[in-house]
């Protein structure tokens, strides 16, 4: 298998995940994201076959997203003077393993790669935090990989903000 970042020409195959929200994502809006400079995508290809794909886009963790108690535990994260109204992330803007190579562990060795890849590329703009916006359903599969519930209600009737602090990498 091998990590292809989704460019302009790019050829797409079909991809299904078991989500619609998220197979539509990757076919019909990728490119026009990167072609706007919202977003850039990953596809983990396996001999042609799309078996998984994310996206990265910009982010921030502010004040007026969360909870008083978890704002200051994320401001006590920071030196006295470094408090600020928000800081910096990275955002999973979608993340999918189709249906046929579940089980595999996919899933974790994508978020696995995503933090080791913006930890050691220093082509990316300065972060503390990667943010995803999970689905319920996924919410326990990014606590496995170390992401915490960023408020305790969640933002609508199905998805969490969650983040992970890039500190605890080092």
């Amino acid at each position: 298998m091998k990590l292809v970042r989704v460019a302009a020409d790019s050829e797409l195959a079909q991809f299904d995940c078991g989500d619609e929200d998220l197979n539509n994502f990757l076919i019909e809006d990728a490119k026009g994201f990167l072609n706007k400079r919202i977003a850039t995508s990953f596809i983990l290809e396996d001999n042609g076959i799309i078996a998984a794909y994310f996206c990265l886009l910009n982010d921030k963790i502010s004040k007026q997203e969360v909870s008083n108690n978890q704002w200051k535990k994320i401001k006590n994260r920071f030196p006295v003077g470094k408090k600020f109204s928000s800081y910096p992330a990275i955002k999973i803007g979608r993340l999918a393993v189709s249906s046929k190579y579940r089980g595999q562990q996919i899933g974790t060795k994508l978020i696995s790669l995503i933090k080791d890849m913006l930890d050691s590329n220093s082509n990316y703009s300065a972060f503390r935090f990667i943010t995803v916006d999970s689905y319920l359903s996924a919410v326990g599969f990014y606590g496995k990989n170390g992401f915490v519930k960023l408020t305790q209600k969640e933002e609508n009737d199905h998805t969490c903000l969650m983040f992970f602090d890039m500190m605890e990498l080092e």
